[in-house]
């Protein structure tokens, strides 16, 4: 799977991402940073733990209350992702039913294995029984240390990447990432000048003929067809690239603008990869991993500019006037 643009940040102002794949952008129940059970929501309902590997798959442990683990091979137990925003009669893909079976420690047990395809998106995590509603879950105690630093293997098939978060509401959900070939941001320094930052390629045969004469592209959401490319330096799998903010800022006219990074192949690797950061256990970097904006002399006005990550994880660049001096 090819990954696509980015969808627009949701609610910070800036402009909207070019089209994609129909990926879908988050909705109102926005993620929060949560690895217990909360206290203030939710009380009502059962709780799952989950634990990550390192392939990408997920193991859901839960007590269903009125129900024992002897219990669930005389009733119909699963745990239901739905993809946000879609309508599980008119799209019965965006549902995966996992059956939920006694884990031998008196709970019931659901495994999401790396190997079924969950397509990107956010997908909210409920139980059904029996005839009963399904009922959403709220999160338990996540184990995510397999996630922390994770470096997948040199397979070709997209990677696959899930993080379960509490949403704002204090449910749990998931957050689903596929893509291959994948570019995944590493450290970034911001300078005067600009950026410096590495990455590394995941999922492609060759990383280094695919590095070969590759570029980092910087696409303007404002205007579609303007792009800036620079020059990526690679050993085996690793690329490092400098971005300078004046090259994005000579045809700046004002008000915000966003900039989305991607990583094109050289003549043995002709793919466009979108840059991002997935390889950890933060399912929602915007928050997180923040940036300083530096100052910048650009030809119309005075601008602020700086690295940012978009609500899908995706590496961007934010450019905006710089507030006078004072306030004034």
């Amino acid at each position: 799977m090819t990954p696509s643009t980015a969808p627009g940040d949701a609610g910070d102002g800036l402009p909207a991402a070019a089209p994609s794949t129909g990926r879908p952008t988050p909705t109102s129940e926005e993620c929060a940073t949560v690895s217990a059970p909360p206290l203030a929501f939710g009380a009502g309902n059962p709780s799952a733990d989950c634990i990550a590997d390192s392939a990408g798959g997920l193991t859901f442990d839960l007590d269903v209350p009125g129900h024992s683990a002897a219990d669930a091979a005389h009733w119909s137990a699963a745990l239901v992702l739905r993809r946000r925003g879609a309508d599980a009669v008119e799209s019965p893909e965006e549902e995966v039913r996992l059956p939920l079976t006694p884990n031998g420690d008196g709970r019931l047990r659901a495994v999401l294995p790396s190997t079924v395809a969950l397509p990107e998106g956010r997908w909210d995590v409920h139980v059904a029984c029996g005839e009963a509603p399904a009922q959403r879950l709220v999160p338990g105690i996540a184990d995510l240390r397999s996630l922390v630093d994770r470096r997948p293997g040199p397979s070709t098939s997209p990677l696959a990447v899930r993080i379960p978060y509490a949403t704002k509401h204090g449910n749990l959900s998931l957050r689903s990432w596929l893509r291959g070939p994948h570019a995944e941001a590493g450290d970034l320094r911001v300078e005067a000048a600009g950026i410096t930052g590495r990455g590394t390629l995941h999922r492609v045969e060759n990383p280094q003929a695919w590095l070969d004469g590759a570029v980092l592209e910087a696409r303007c959401r404002r205007a579609g067809e303007l792009v800036r490319t620079v020059p990526v330096t690679a050993e085996g799998q690793d690329f490092s690239f400098t971005l300078p903010f004046a090259v994005l800022c000579e045809e700046w006219q004002g008000g915000p603008e966003v900039w989305d990074l991607w990583l094109r192949g050289g003549p043995e690797g002709a793919e466009e990869v979108r840059v991002a950061r997935l390889l950890d256990d933060v399912a929602d970097k915007k928050q997180i991993f923040t940036y300083p904006a530096r100052d910048v002399a650009a030809p119309y006005a005075p601008a602020q500019v700086g690295p940012y990550y978009t609500v899908d994880n995706d590496l961007s660049v934010r450019i905006d006037e710089r507030p006078p001096v004072g306030g004034r």
